[in-house]
């Protein structure tokens, strides 16, 4: 069934309402990292079929812009309701081609679809404000317009849910899109364009562009006058590459950008709470989250606790390909991954660290990796210092609260964090002094559409989902005029 659903997705770049072959010939192998066998080709975009789809968004913004916004939100609503109603087809699609199971793929199907709702019923909501000069001598007038051609960039390990975040927000503003997915995964995201096609968005105002040429590509696209707007999800290390590409011309850019999150548990916390919210901040997508928790800190009169109860629960997980029933972990996406994930363990273990449960990759085909829980860990150990991006956990214990808040800070980022204590007030006041864009507190899922979601210092610029998510595709504009 899952072979017959894959093949029947259109596997040409997605411009001007057209599926059109790449101009070279230029293929990309799509591969399940469950098996480790190639599932599709997709065409692999050039620079110039990238001036073709700036073309394509360019010539459709006019009348995009034209477009009444609750016209706008109808065609979101649709898109919304498409996406519910294909949410199974979507979610074997996902599995298929990045690995997370189909609970995780249902999962992301209906977060993602949550942004073409929110931004349905936001996109009518776009108000200025009008007042008067305290001087007296104008009256302020403020309105907002559309930044223009938006070149967006997602990440495989969401490729439904990045995608959406970004093209309905783009859309609900008025601008026109190029989405370029990661070569990972991109049928999904050639799903999707097929997907807004249906609910009536016109031509050439979603242009979807898989490349395997990720740096020609978009420096052949920020290069063109007439792109105002780059959209960024992934590692810092592009980010600032694209950043520095931006700045040659001063685009508009939104940076969702790396993360190496903090998760403290303080002597007063549910140990049996705090374990189900560090299973789900850990373990959502196999590790494989840019808000995943990849530090575990708990206090030293329950650290043990804390760690023999998670690694307990580690344990139980059933590895396996994503589409088996009873699975709850599926391969990490490439053997990069992997191997990384790997690596950092095994020099966790040379350095004296503690394995408590996993810590291997099974044998045979498949980009697996046990779940694993890490204790005894040197301070200056790599693990602690790096996005893991995988199913580990590595648990170090403190004992002054004013010192973990130091440890937790002691990173260029500042994307996401956890704190769990039974006294809510000492947690707001510990989350207060964290520097992260978004904290769960007592929970371990903190991801809404309705929500402003991103980081500080080096995790990312702005902000998506909420109100601020449309603002990052706007440009306010400010009216001196009498009468």
């Amino acid at each position: 069934m899952s072979a017959k659903l894959i093949s029947s997705i259109p596997t040409n770049l997605y411009i001007g309402g057209e599926w059109l072959p790449s101009s070279d010939g230029n293929r990309i192998a799509v591969v399940d990292p469950a098996t480790e066998l190639v599932i599709a080709d997709v065409a692999s975009g050039s620079a110039a079929d990238a001036t073709g789809a700036v073309d394509a968004a360019f010539e459709a913004a006019a009348e995009w812009v034209a477009t009444p916004p609750r016209v706008r939100a109808e065609v979101l609503r649709k898109a919304f309701e498409l996406m519910t109603e294909r949410k199974e087809d979507l979610a074997t699609i996902i599995s298929r081609e990045e690995g997370k199971t189909l609970a995780e793929g249902l999962g992301e199907v209906a977060y993602a679809a949550e942004f073409f709702r929110w931004y349905a019923e936001e996109a009518p909501r776009t108000m200025g404000h009008f007042g008067r000069s305290p001087a007296g001598a104008n009256n302020i007038l403020v309105d907002y317009s559309p930044v223009g051609v938006s070149l967006l960039i997602t990440p495989w390990n969401f490729p439904a849910a990045m995608g959406t975040r970004k093209i309905a927000p783009a859309l609900a503003a008025g601008c026109t899109v190029i989405l370029k997915p990661a070569s990972e995964t991109p049928l999904t995201a050639l799903a999707l364009a097929g997907l807004l096609e249906d609910a009536g968005v016109p031509a050439g105002v979603v242009n979807v562009f898989p490349s395997s040429r990720s740096s020609e590509i978009s420096n052949r696209i920020l290069s063109d006058s007439r792109v105002g707007k780059v959209s960024f999800t992934g590692s810092t290390e592009v980010g600032r590459v694209l950043l520095a590409k931006a700045s040659e011309r001063i685009v508009n850019c939104s940076m969702e950008l790396g993360g190496n999150a903090p998760f403290i548990v303080l002597d007063d916390a549910d140990i049996d709470n705090a374990v189900a919210g560090a299973m789900i901040a850990k373990m959502r997508n196999a590790g494989e989250s840019c808000i995943g928790a990849n530090r575990f800190y708990a206090h030293s009169s329950i650290a043990d606790e804390f760690a023999d109860k998670f690694a307990a629960a580690m344990a139980e997980l059933k590895v396996g390909p994503g589409l088996e029933e009873g699975v709850d972990v599926g391969p990490l996406v490439n053997a990069s991954t992997r191997d990384k994930v790997e690596h950092l363990v095994n020099d966790a273990a040379a350095g004296g660290a503690r394995i408590l449960t996993g810590g291997r990759r099974p044998e045979g085909p498949g980009f697996f990796y046990e779940p694993t829980v890490v204790t005894n860990i040197d301070p200056q150990s790599e693990i602690l210092h790096t996005e893991i991006f995988g199913p580990v956990a590595p648990i170090v214990k403190f004992d002054e609260l004013s010192d973990v808040i130091t440890r937790a800070n002691e990173t260029i980022f500042g994307l996401a964090a956890y704190v769990f204590s039974d006294n809510v007030g000492r947690a707001l006041s510990v989350a207060q002094q964290l520097d992260a864009g978004i904290i769960g507190v007592n929970r371990g899922f903190v991801s809404d559409p309705a929500a402003p979601f991103g980081g500080m210092k080096q995790s990312g610029l702005g902000r998506e989902g909420s109100q601020d998510g449309m603002h990052e595709f706007l440009e306010k504009r400010y009216i001196a005029v009498e009468w």
